[in-house]
């Protein structure tokens, strides 16, 4: 724990010129105060609210590795299958670092698959470990799924198309029994239950409309609304959900979330690429959360979301970097430029100021994941401090120039010098001060090349299978 800050220049997010530098005094966890610097520093640094992740998946290393680059997500997810089972703890350890490292104080885990061979509630508990270890505020979604595990619909007319061969091995690997609704919440509670602390906490993580039935959304909307546990789920990230939600739902899929009691303040919405401005003013109203990820919808081919409309139309918007960051590098700092720059407005119409944008997405991304404050720097507010290097932002430093400015034209990872979480230094110089990322990346490459063997069959199938499943969404799904 450390107790002050010394000599570091505040970001401003209301758009004022940044003052000079302070001291920043932190006690239990908090910002007690805030003084006129005791000295000048030799080298300058800015402080920022930490970034927050507000959707993300976990994943150990990038898939593209794995050979899922250039693909829409209806193979890409299906091309995940081609990374064997690791070590749970260590492939959370390395993407919590990385996100820390970027200078992400808060992360949203929606776990999406179990490594095994241990249960549920143990691996969870090792995910809960890698946060702790790595220090950042981590909160985890746990899937829960009860349909569509190959292709929104049509699976038997997509397997009848496969060589017998190769349906067996896509059967096997995709089809496999599905838990109930009462046990997939139970589960969820169950790994609440052993793992919830001041850092770490638990959501109800429904994978999307698509892939969820009815009886599944409103068992978790009932759940939620009794137990006052949120939920985080995926919604209309692509045009082929946008034309599945358009013919299972005549009325509308966020009229129909509404109706099985999912709408609500408790909800976070990521990515919503295709939401109709009606569907935006309903999520508004709701006071729900969109957790948008630019590069990943860019990355996957999903398109652009209509983020300046939901700003308009007073939606709560947060970021996430969905683990498929522009560089592939987490690097969250870049993330929140990309989204500014791509939502801000064109020539002189203004959608949202870059210290609003900041300021914004931290505070909604705060409230999705569960964690306290607005994130803003004040007395009384959680010692989440992300820490730039002023310096290096301004490299050629031939006039004075607001930082704001030097943020969102060239702010990236590299800038990174310290992250402060609950008061606790987690980055030190750009580098984790708990774990080792760089070993612990080292031993995940070295277990993926070992069980890369385990995968054959799956990669064999996989020639037949892709082009398949672009058919079946081309020829069926062409009408959005």
């Amino acid at each position: 724990m450390i107790d002050r800050l010394s000599g570091v220049v505040l970001l401003p997010t209301d758009g004022s010129p940044a003052g000079p530098p302070v001291d920043l005094s932190i006690s239990d966890g908090r910002i007690a105060a805030i003084a006129p610097a005791g000295e000048v520093p030799a080298r300058r640094l800015l402080a920022a609210p930490a970034l927050v992740n507000a959707h993300d998946h976990a994943r150990p290393l990038s898939p593209t590795s794995f050979g899922a680059a250039g693909k829409p997500l209806e193979t890409w997810l299906l091309r995940l299958a081609a990374m064997p089972a690791i070590d749970p703890y260590l492939g959370a350890l390395a993407a919590f670092g990385r996100a820390a490292r970027a200078g992400a104080g808060s992360v949203m885990a929606h776990y999406t698959r179990f490594h095994g061979p241990m249960s549920p509630v143990e691996e969870a508990k090792e995910i809960a470990r890698a946060a702790r270890d790595v220090g950042v505020h981590v909160t985890l979604a746990m899937f829960m799924r009860d349909r569509n595990p190959l292709v929104y619909d049509g699976e038997d007319g997509v397997l009848m198309k496969l060589p017998d061969d190769v349906r067996g091995v896509i059967e096997t690997q995709f089809l496999s029994p599905m838990p109930g609704v009462v046990e997939q919440i139970a589960r969820v509670e169950a790994i609440a239950a052993e793992t919830e602390s001041a850092l770490f906490s638990v959501q109800f993580g429904p994978t999307g409309a698509q892939w969820c039935s009815d009886s599944l959304i409103a068992g978790i909307g009932e759940a939620s609304r009794q137990t006052g546990r949120r939920v985080h789920m995926h919604l209309l990230e692509t045009r082929y959900q946008r034309a599945f939600a358009d013919r299972a739902y005549p009325e509308g899929v966020v009229e129909r979330l509404k109706t099985l009691g999912l709408l609500s303040p408790r909800l976070t919405l990521a990515h919503c690429v295709h939401a109709r401005p009606a569907e935006l003013e309903a999520i508004a109203a709701a006071g729900a959360v969109i957790a948008t990820n630019p590069s990943s919808n860019l990355h996957l081919k999903s398109g652009i979301a209509p983020i300046p409309e939901a700003l308009r139309r007073g939606c709560r918007v947060a970021l996430g970097v969905d683990a498929s960051a522009f560089d592939e590098d987490d690097d969250i700092v870049r993330e929140m430029r990309l989204g500014h720059f791509l939502h801000c407005g064109w020539g002189f119409d203004s959608v949202i100021e870059r210290g609003a944008w900041l300021a914004t997405i931290v505070a909604n991304g705060r409230f999705a994941n569960g964690a306290p404050g607005s994130g803003m720097l004040g007395v009384g507010a959680p010692a989440d401090i992300l820490v730039l290097d002023f310096d290096a932002l301004d490299r050629d430093a031939v006039m004075p120039v607001e930082p704001v400015d030097l943020v969102f034209a060239r702010a990236s990872v590299a800038h990174v010098a310290r992250l402060i979480v609950a008061g606790e230094e987690i980055v030190r110089d750009g580098r984790l001060v708990r774990v080792d990322l760089a070993a612990a990346e080292g031993e995940l490459r070295r277990q993926y090349r070992v069980n890369m063997p385990s995968r054959s069959a799956f990669l064999e199938a996989w020639g037949d299978l892709e082009p398949t499943i672009a058919a079946h969404y081309r020829d069926g799904f062409g009408c959005c």
